[in-house]
């Protein structure tokens, strides 16, 4: 005990001196920030200044030029791939400097120039950082849309997607950068010379509004950079990261075809009159499935499996029809293939890596297989086991007409993939069924697995994995490959166990299955049987006696071929694809079939709806959020253990309590039983379940239910009364 206590005074001495080093650090920068104070430069210093101030525009070229080369090493994370956009592409590597150049002309609108140098300097970097963190993570680089998505973001910090560590990394590195900027600004220096209010300006103004745009025409005009990526990734690869990003900044949306008018759009609506096929339609259930990162091992040149993974999706390949399927992205961007498939519509026409979902869907409603299939009697749904609002779901669902959407927050969701990042897909075997069983019409019900995205682990996580991989190069790829075939296992189970559940129902259906992108796993065409990273494949099952027939489409023709094989030609874009497939038009005369649809596309969706006749034809949807009622059945109070079970229906891990208003803590027990402490409620309160989507969307609340509780004098009176008058 006397040596604790000696040692104590010892401890705390050494707290003290700490505390007074921080405390006379923090004066002391506190000081250098903000106490003025001259300071005498060399004279060395003194000429460098003078001789950057003297040519400084020499100096903003070779800055430049060093930037866009940083960037590039930065994204590509290859010095040699770096040098060879440079040497193979050296007028758009000059085009990407002019655009920095043209940013660091602004800096001569101030004296603190060199505080501002820094910051553009730094905006640059920083964006080619970003870069290069998206796509040490996915195929399709980063683009402005992204920046649309970084709630989704936010919501995956639980994954190895993008980590909470990483996330802690980034504010602190901010936070930072954010210090040293404020002290250049304060300690920096600032330019001495004469300052031209009128020169300046007009310079910056000159280069800014009216060079950037001469350039940017000559370059475009001689294709020195493309106006349009079909495939983004090599878009940034042959036009360099500065000019890609920003056009995803400025080219959002459509442009107006030039002869877009409504006796064009007439035109086009009268031939697909003419030409749409009068067949009878037994309206069958349509349930069409996106697989999450979907590759057929088959399709993988140099790897190879000890066993086949997905061998019922081959049984399905061998008797029913399939085909490739051409998808607007690659690694990423899950929500532009289904907004291809749903629609009809093309993702060529729309600005660099650009989101319809994030942009033109937030506020217009558009025509989709839903709203089509809606007109003739359908019901509709959505089923998913992943977040509602994950690329704003709930709301471009909403939009496209959809009358049910069961998201993972209105699913008992208990089994987990192994790397415990996504829900598993078998959950979604009952949930579909749900939707049907749901309603006494026809059905069209679109599912959306998860269990098979990425990150996918590069360590050995699976203990004697079913499925082994050789042909990787590394061991890292390895054990990726190895998680992936396992995973696409469980994918091929549930494909399985649904058409099962299918098969025992009296009810004409067709299943259409497709892959939404190929994995992240670094595929390039060379390492695929198509040769082409933006072939997938879909694959059908019916119950009908459909032919079995082998056809490669694009993501915007998939469901009108589906509707086209049952006899439904509905809508707007879908019918041209029918009539345009069955001419063979959409073969012989591409561009014209293109054309055609660019201009529905754009009437539909920016234009004035000619072909509505001017009118909301197909508006938005009440999106009902699952399709089980949120119900409070009883509360049952235990003194014992000073706790209450709220009983009742459709209880999931996203389920909350409100007591008056305000949430307390709780425990799910099942689907039928949630748990709280007592001591959170008092006779008379008013109880309600409420289940909220991510930016607090509230997606279902219960009735309220008033408690009565069994202990208090004032119940007790009230039920022996009760008693005396019986």
């Amino acid at each position: 005990m006397k040596k604790l206590n000696e040692e104590m005074p010892k401890s705390n001495n050494k707290l003290k001196t700490i505390g007074q080093s921080c405390k006379k650090g923090f004066f002391a920068f506190g000081r250098f920030l903000f106490v003025k104070k001259e300071k005498e430069h060399s004279e060395t210093y003194n000429k460098v200044i003078g001789f950057l101030n003297r040519y400084s525009v020499l100096f903003h070229i070779a800055l430049s030029l060093l930037i866009v080369l940083t960037v590039e090493l930065i994204s590509r994370r290859s010095f040699s791939s770096a040098m060879n956009f440079i040497s193979i592409h050296p007028l758009a590597y000059l085009y990407n400097s002019f655009i920095v150049f043209a940013s660091l002309m602004i800096v001569y609108l101030f004296r603190r120039r060199g505080f501002f140098r820094v910051l553009i300097t730094s905006f640059w970097v920083l964006l080619g950082i970003i870069n290069g963190c998206i796509l040490s993570n996915r195929v399709t680089p980063f683009t402005y849309t992204d920046l649309k998505c970084i709630n989704d973001l936010l919501s995956m910090t639980n994954t190895s997607y993008f980590t909470a560590q990483q996330a802690t990394m980034v504010v602190i590195g901010f936070i930072v950068f954010a210090v040293l900027m404020v002290a250049l600004f304060l300690k920096g220096p600032r330019y001495q010379g004469k300052k031209h209010p009128v020169a300046y300006p007009i310079g910056v103004l000159a280069v800014l509004f009216l060079g950037i745009p001469l350039v940017t025409n000559a370059v475009t005009s001689t294709h020195v950079v493309d106006t349009y990526f079909y495939n983004i990734a090599q878009g940034y690869e042959d036009n360099g990261f500065i000019y890609s990003f920003s056009s995803s900044v400025v080219n959002r949306g459509m442009s107006k075809p030039e002869d877009y008018s409504e006796e064009a759009v007439a035109e086009i609506e009268t031939e697909v009159q003419e030409n749409v096929e009068e067949t009878n339609s037994s309206n069958p259930n349509i349930i069409c499935i996106l697989l999450e990162s979907f590759v057929d091992p088959d399709e993988l040149v140099n790897i190879s499996t000890n066993e086949d993974p997905v061998s019922y999706y081959h049984y399905l390949e061998d008797n029913y029809s399939h085909g490739y399927l051409t998808v607007p992205v690659v690694g990423a961007g899950t929500a532009n293939t289904e907004f291809e498939i749903l629609t009809g519509m093309s993702m060529q026409y729309f600005g660099t890596g650009e989101y319809p979902y994030k942009t033109i869907l937030k506020s217009t409603d558009c025509e989709s297989v839903a709203s089509d299939l809606a007109a003739i009697g359908y019901s509709t749904h959505v089923v998913h086991n992943n977040g509602g609002n994950f690329y704003s779901r709930a709301n471009a669902f909403s939009m496209m007409g959809f009358d049910t959407f069961t998201s993972k927050e209105l699913m008992n969701i208990t089994e987990y993939t192994p790397n415990g990042n996504w829900a598993s897909d078998d959950i979604l075997v009952s949930e579909t069924i749900k939707a049907l069983d749901s309603t006494d019409t026809t059905d069209f019900v679109y599912t959306i697995t998860v269990g098979t995205h990425g990150d996918y682990p590069k360590e050995a996580i699976l203990e004697n994995p079913i499925y082994t991989v050789t042909g990787a190069e590394t061991e890292e790829s390895t054990n990726q490959w190895t998680y992936y075939m396992n995973q696409i296992h469980e994918m091929d189970l549930f494909i399985q166990n649904l058409i099962t559940e299918l098969e025992q129902r009296d009810e004409d259906t067709i299943v259409v299955m497709f892959g939404d992108h190929l994995p992240t796993m670094g595929l390039e065409d060379d390492d695929t049987v198509a040769g082409d990273i933006y072939k997938t494949k879909y694959q059908t099952w019916n119950n009908m006696g459909l032919d079995n027939e082998e056809t490669d489409l694009y993501a915007y023709q998939l469901l009108a071929e589906i509707t086209d094989s049952v006899g439904i030609h509905e809508g707007t874009v879908l019918t041209y694809h029918q009539t345009e497939l069955a001419s063979n038009e959409a073969i012989t005369d591409q561009e014209t079939y293109l054309a055609g649809l660019e201009m529905l596309q754009y009437d539909l969706l920016y234009g004035s709806r000619y072909a509505y006749d001017g009118e909301d034809l197909y508006p938005a949807s009440d999106l009902v959020m699952g399709i089980d009622e949120l119900v409070i059945d009883g509360v049952k109070s235990y003194d014992l253990t000073n706790t209450a079970l709220i009983t009742g229906e459709a209880f999931t891990p996203w389920t909350r309590v409100y007591v008056n208003g305000d949430r307390i803590n709780c425990t799910l027990v099942n689907e039928n039983t949630i748990r709280v402490n007592l001591d959170d409620l008092e006779d008379g309160d008013t109880i309600q379940l409420r289940i909220y989507g991510s930016s607090n969307t509230l997606f279902r609340e219960s009735e309220e239910w008033v408690y009565e509780d069994p202990f208090s004098t004032e119940t007790e009176e009230t039920e022996a009364a009760e008693t005396s008058e019986q």
